[in-house]
């Protein structure tokens, strides 16, 4: 197994690369799923149901059938109170808002939307709910967010968030997978729905500034004094996601110095740097994808950008360029932990299992307790929900935290808001976060780590998922005795799909995507990068043997 990275890696998109809008939005309509083939099923992944229009895997059908089962699961459990509806800058995401509504509106949910049609980051829509259900306990709303999060321009993606805010667990998105695809292989004869324009006319349809809400709101998680009096000056890059339209408005309202590389939108992305793999994808960790705010990191004190539905940030430094994700949010954490005085004693430190040791490092100095789990934002919920955690956060550039005095931000990633406390550590310490990584390894020892991906299809995913700590024969790991081999996340014991096998100075852990056709093997070595890649090496070999590849 190997990553092949693309000859088109981090140069700005050739024309060749731009999808054909028109055309996408078409097979959007016109080209209807067959629930008998897999791939044109509904099903929900770490993040919703995802796919694009051109390949059967995200049509008008499955929006319908999907959002028609959203409708029954609620009244099937009470929930009767309002939903929240966003949707971000993918050119799928408009049609699929339509008809969604045309579902909602014909079935009496009280439903909100944005006003003026104003795209809606995730973090906003888990806001909205918890903001709606504080000291409710009957009436609770519940919410849809429509994006495929950081996937290139051709796919939509579709999320249900629970009365909780976040993500919809496995029991709730199982239940609603098989009455959607029930719904499909009946031919869609028991959806109810209206034309859009009557919907939108509806008087279950009404209007909500979430952009007012929301960036109201934000002072109560960030700290904008400390930020605004150290006169930090900062550049942010949307990525021509759906909060192009906030970044503006915060630096008004709490007076900052915050410049906006670009606020830019267009469907095909065509302002992108290609990723890895040769594809446009708007992820803020890939220094592949990020070529553009790099190239400005000695204008600001601090950059940072988002991804599409501005659920995941990555920030960008003066003393470092882009910062690993794993590094940047070990920094977060020691930081919050440290400024948070209102938080309770015992939050605990939310990771998943392939998130860097160093956070478990640094929870032990912090004497906070660590909960690893799998990956999935939704492990994280009912402890940021409740305060029992201070910090949920993935390898994958995405977290949450609560507000100042310890109660419930969002249960969803939150982009924005850990995109804004890299300047107020800038402010409150006199150092960028780069800097600060620097000196916490040189106490807590520096992890060096690599994450390989490659094309998988379906099947191998599968095979890869079900991969058991008794298929690893051997005993050691790039010479080191192994010490545990695992395949259920020690915080939860969930399966993580997929295998972690742990050393004494290094780990590597295997699992396929939950959102795309490829598999990753994650790997971190506290030797050196000799050590590391011996690690990986070895991982691949293990992989590719339990895909039956030579």
């Amino acid at each position: 197994m190997s990553t092949h990275v693309s000859p088109l890696a981090g140069k700005p998109a050739p024309a060749s690369l731009l999808v054909d809008v028109s055309k996408l939005l078409a097979a959007y309509g016109d080209l209807r799923p067959d629930p008998s083939v897999p791939a044109q099923r509904v099903a929900f992944g770490t993040s919703g149901h995802r796919g694009s229009s051109f390949e059967r895997s995200f049509n008008e059908w499955h929006v319908l059938a999907i959002s028609q089962a959203i409708c029954e699961y609620r009244k099937g459990k009470g929930i009767d109170g309002p939903l929240f509806i966003g949707f971000d800058t993918h050119a799928l995401s408009q049609p699929a808002f339509e008809s969604a509504l045309e579902v909602l509106a014909a079935n009496g949910v009280q439903t909100l939307i944005a006003r003026r049609g104003e795209f809606t980051p995730t973090p906003v829509i888990s806001h909205a709910i918890l903001t709606y259900n504080e000291k409710r306990n009957a009436g609770l709303a519940d919410g849809i967010v429509i994006t495929p999060s950081h996937n290139p321009p051709d796919n939509g993606g579709f999320k249900y968030n629970p009365p909780n805010g976040g993500p919809a667990d496995t029991d709730i998105t199982g239940w609603i997978q098989q009455r959607a695809n029930a719904l499909l292989e009946g031919g869609l004869k028991e959806v109810k729905r209206v034309p859009f324009e009557q919907a939108r006319r509806a008087d279950t349809t009404r209007e909500h500034d979430y952009r007012e809400a929301y960036i109201g709101d934000l002072a109560n998680v960030v700290d904008f004094d400390v930020i605004r009096s150290a006169g930090v000056h900062m550049g942010v890059d949307p990525l021509g996601g759906a909060g192009v339209h906030y970044w503006a408005p915060i630096a008004e309202r709490y007076k900052l110095d915050l410049t906006v590389v670009s606020d830019e939108v267009d469907p095909q992305f065509g302002f992108m740097t290609v990723d890895w793999d040769g594809k446009i994808r708007m992820d803020p960790s890939s220094s592949y994808a990020m070529q553009r705010l790099i190239g400005l990191k000695d204008q600001y004190d601090v950059a940072f950008a988002c991804d599409t539905d501005h659920d995941r940030h990555g920030i960008v430094t003066r003393s470092s360029g882009l910062m690993a994700p794993n590094h940047y949010l070990s920094v977060l954490i020691d930081y919050l932990f440290r400024n948070r005085p209102d938080w309770k004693a015992d939050a605990g430190v939310g990771k998943t299992v392939v998130s860097t040791a160093l956070i478990d490092r640094v929870a032990k100095r912090l004497g906070r307790t660590l909960n690893e789990v799998p990956v999935g934002f939704k492990w994280f919920v009912d402890g940021l929900f409740d305060g029992s955690l201070g910090f949920g956060g993935e390898e994958s550039a995405g977290a949450s935290f609560l507000r100042h005095n310890g109660t419930v931000w969002t249960t969803d990633k939150d982009g924005i808001v850990p995109a804004l406390l890299s300047a107020e550590i800038t402010a409150r310490n006199g150092r960028d976060p780069g800097e600060l990584y620097r000196a916490l390894v040189d106490e807590l020892g520096e992890p060096f780590a690599d994450r390989v991906e490659a094309p998988a299809n379906p099947a191998q995913k599968k095979k890869l998922a079900k991969l058991s700590p008794d298929q690893v024969k051997s005993s050691e790991l790039a010479g080191e005795k192994i010490d545990k081999v695992i395949d259920h996340a020690p915080g939860n014991d969930a399966a993580i799909g997929g295998i972690r096998v742990n050393a004494a100075s290094g780990w590597f852990a295997a699992r396929p995507s939950g959102t795309e056709d490829i598999y990753k093997i994650y790997a971190e070595s506290f030797s050196d990068k000799d050590h590391l890649q011996a690690i990986l090496k070895e991982a691949q070999q293990i992989v590719d043997t339990a895909l039956g590849s030579a």
